[in-house]
């Protein structure tokens, strides 16, 4: 089978199209996926580079997270059948004509989705609402700030936001990302590029500051944002995609009585899986419902993989960047 490979780390650049890829073996708690598409996430970037907390041993199949077609069932798995259409969160693999992923790692497709949206809704609604509902407990009628508004989880936290009852503030790095961030609901929007990020706070909040701070972006852009936050606000740390991981002065967080929270999508799934598959279920419900729509503007076949994570990697994505095979 067609896959892309990871034989020594680098940029995309040192990843390979291999043609004739072993299939995957499928164990008793295993569901075979025919892949069509497949979402690709910053880690992705950096499992690539070695610099991911989890590595798997080279060579090794990318790719994070796919919709596709059941095409075979292990024998003790009662949950699916062959033709079901499904989403699958594998860790990495997923770059693949095919990918095995156990059971638990399996959802329905929700089905007003297509495959490519479908692809991508893992990694980035399910760290969204894991972020604002349990870790940030945002309220309706709280303010919120997105950094990184119109990346892969950026968006998702302006619609999740939107859907929690916030006055949700986007900011991103050019105004055609913005215009995105508007037609999903924002508020208000900054432009980091051009204007100084602490001071377009504090004119849109009246001086007040935000609740809620989420950020995947890191860099220069953290201590600005926490200096922008309100009393009792809440910092969501969701990732780095800046490069450096900020250092932050700790005194900010006693003038402010703020809160720095770490976001950790994956510890938390294996800590409090009941918790995992509430936010499942009510995410599925939010889709059927129409309310939520999963923004795809960066589709690449396959063979242009590279295409795909130089994308992500200069920051030009709207949304989430797809592969399908």
């Amino acid at each position: 089978m067609k896959a892309v490979i990871c034989k020594e780390h680098g940029m995309a650049d040192k990843l390979e199209l291999a043609t004739e890829w072993p299939d995957p073996e499928v164990g008793e708690h295993d569901v075979l996926i025919g892949v069509k598409a497949a979402g690709l996430n910053f880690p992705d970037v950096l499992m690539i580079q070695g610099k991911y907390q989890m590595q798997p041993d080279m060579p090794f199949v990318t790719g994070g997270e796919c919709a596709g077609d059941v095409l075979a069932v292990g024998s003790a798995v009662t949950r699916y059948k062959v033709g079901d259409k499904v989403i699958a969160m594998t860790g990495h693999n997923s770059f693949a004509e095919k990918v095995a992923a156990h059971e638990m790692g399996v959802s329905p497709m929700p089905e007003k989705l297509s495959y490519e949206q479908a692809a991508g809704i893992g990694v980035t609604y399910f760290t969204s609402y894991y972020a604002l509902k349990q870790r940030a407990n945002l309220k309706a009628g709280e303010t919120m700030l997105v950094l990184g508004a119109a990346g892969g989880v950026g968006i998702t936290a302006v619609e999740l936001g939107k859907q929690m009852g916030a006055r949700v503030i986007a900011a991103a790095s050019s105004d055609e990302k913005l215009e995105l961030c508007k037609r999903l609901g924002a508020d208000e929007v900054i432009n980091y590029s051009n204007t100084p990020l602490k001071e377009a706070i504090k004119e849109l909040t009246g001086g007040k500051g935000v609740d809620v701070v989420y950020d995947p972006v890191g860099g220069d852009y953290a201590e600005p944002a926490i200096r922008g936050m309100a009393w009792n606000g809440r910092y969501l740390v969701i990732g780095f995609a800046s490069g450096p991981i900020p250092k932050i002065p700790l005194n900010l967080t006693l003038l402010k009585g703020c809160s720095l929270v770490g976001v950790f999508w994956g510890r938390f799934t294996a800590e409090e899986p009941a918790e995992n598959a509430q936010n499942i279920k009510e995410l599925w419900d939010m889709f059927e419902a129409g309310q939520l729509n999963p923004v795809v503007t960066d589709v690449y076949p396959l063979e242009q993989y590279a295409d795909a994570f130089n994308c992500m990697v200069e920051r030009r994505a709207l949304g989430k960047v797809i592969l399908t095979t």
